[in-house]
């Protein structure tokens, strides 16, 4: 959840400077630089914590540093494309189908109590899906289809 701390606050700041530079509040700029921002940051992670990032993959699926990179670059172009305003609704699809996807890494990396910082097994489990990443999620994926589609 501390993630979201960097969306929500990029959304407060993006709003707040809209009605200071502009006169009016820009709900629309300022809900897509928050997940604009949000999501180059965890792209950006992907290569200091390639490792642990690793482990959550699922074992059936090979070449993990490669799909990692891969999703890093993914979340960074979708940062930079949400701020496009003629692929914004096409990236927010396409991302939300993303955080569908990854969601499946996260259920592995639960059950196998992976700590992506330390790249071991002291996660936190299957509580931290319940309680966090869930929620997590779903807010995710609801910010992106308003921002991103609804209100396009």
């Amino acid at each position: 959840m501390k993630l979201l701390i960097i969306l929500f606050t990029t959304f407060l700041l993006a709003l707040l400077g809209t009605k200071i530079f502009h006169g009016s509040w820009n709900f629309l700029f300022s809900g897509n630089l928050g997940m604009a921002v949000f999501i180059i940051f965890t792209g950006l992670s992907h290569f200091k914590f390639q490792k642990g990032m690793a482990m959550m993959i699922p074992n059936f699926i090979p070449a993990k540093i490669f799909w990692v990179y891969f999703t890093g670059i993914i979340e960074i172009a979708a940062g930079v494309g949400l701020m496009i305003p003629s692929i914004r609704e096409i990236t927010a699809v396409l991302l939300i189908v993303f955080y569908v996807l990854i969601f499946v890494a996260n259920i592995n990396a639960s059950k196998k109590k992976i700590n992506i910082f330390k790249a071991d097994y002291t996660g936190p489990g299957m509580n931290y899906l319940y309680r966090e990443r869930i929620l997590m999620q779903l807010i995710l994926i609801s910010w992106t289809w308003y921002f991103g589609i609804y209100l396009a």
